[in-house]
């Protein structure tokens, strides 16, 4: 049976190639740094609670971020003392003790003295400025009856202290610490007078840091971190000497 070949149209325009369909652009995944700064925050922030068990799988859904980034953060994590790492267990938040917090307290009174001190000599007039305005945005949280908002207000006036103070090394020890013992600084706030008390002693240090005297910024430091180791430990008894919970 003869082949019938088919001749083209005269005139009839070539045939166009098909367009190939575009494929969807996938998004990149973030970069590592950023996932470390976003688990690393969920965290701090109580997003994950302590003993919480941290499931990579879920993690990468959650942060939409590839394993290997993943695994880093929370290698970068476990060395900050913000997660821990069993064997065939996988990681979780780390669960800071009662003791564990009143010792990191401890330390972290010896790392602010000596920021104080170099704050008080580094401090320029604006530095100065807005640190009165920030102890002015505490004392309007007090009036309000806002110890959270207070709360948040404490724990920037003290790193803006430390950027003044410009020490890396103590500036980064003291991130960790804080970190860590985050989930405890409300509980300070509950002790009956304490928040105006925390206000008045605020109030001194950015007093102490206009002198310029190093020894009076320590002085004043080491005082309002001595009241809240104090009230720390309050808090802890306080909630020990609580009596369980039990159905009636």
């Amino acid at each position: 049976m003869a082949t019938t070949t088919r001749k083209p149209v005269q005139g009839a325009p070539p045939s166009a190639p098909v367009a190939a369909t575009p494929r969807p652009a996938r998004e990149a995944p973030p970069p590592q740094a950023d996932v470390y700064r976003e688990l690393r925050e969920a965290i701090v922030s109580g997003r994950f609670q302590p003993n919480q068990r941290l499931v990579e799988a879920e993690l990468v859904s959650i942060f939409k971020a590839g394993r290997t980034s993943i695994r880093s953060a929370l290698t970068r994590l476990h060395q900050e003392g913000l997660v821990s790492r069993e064997q065939h267990r996988g990681a979780r938040v780390r669960l800071i003790s009662d003791r564990e917090a009143v010792e990191i307290e401890q330390v972290r009174i010896a790392l602010e003295r000596l920021l104080a001190r170099v704050a008080g000599e580094r401090a320029t007039g604006e530095d100065i400025a807005e640190l009165e305005a920030m102890v002015q945005a505490m004392r309007e949280r007090v009036n309000q009856g806002d110890s959270i908002g207070y709360s948040e207000l404490n724990a920037r006036f003290h790193q803006r202290i430390w950027v003044i103070a410009d020490h890396e090394v103590a500036g980064n020890l003291l991130l960790t610490l804080k970190s860590q013992s985050i989930r405890f600084q409300y509980r300070t706030m509950l002790r009956p007078g304490r928040t105006a008390e925390s206000l008045c002693e605020h109030e001194a240090i950015v007093a102490a840091i206009a002198t310029h005297d190093p020894d009076t910024c320590e002085a004043a430091m080491a005082d309002h971190l001595r009241h809240v180791v104090e009230t720390l430990q309050w808090a802890i008894e306080t909630q020990l000497r609580q009596p369980a919970w039990s159905p009636r």
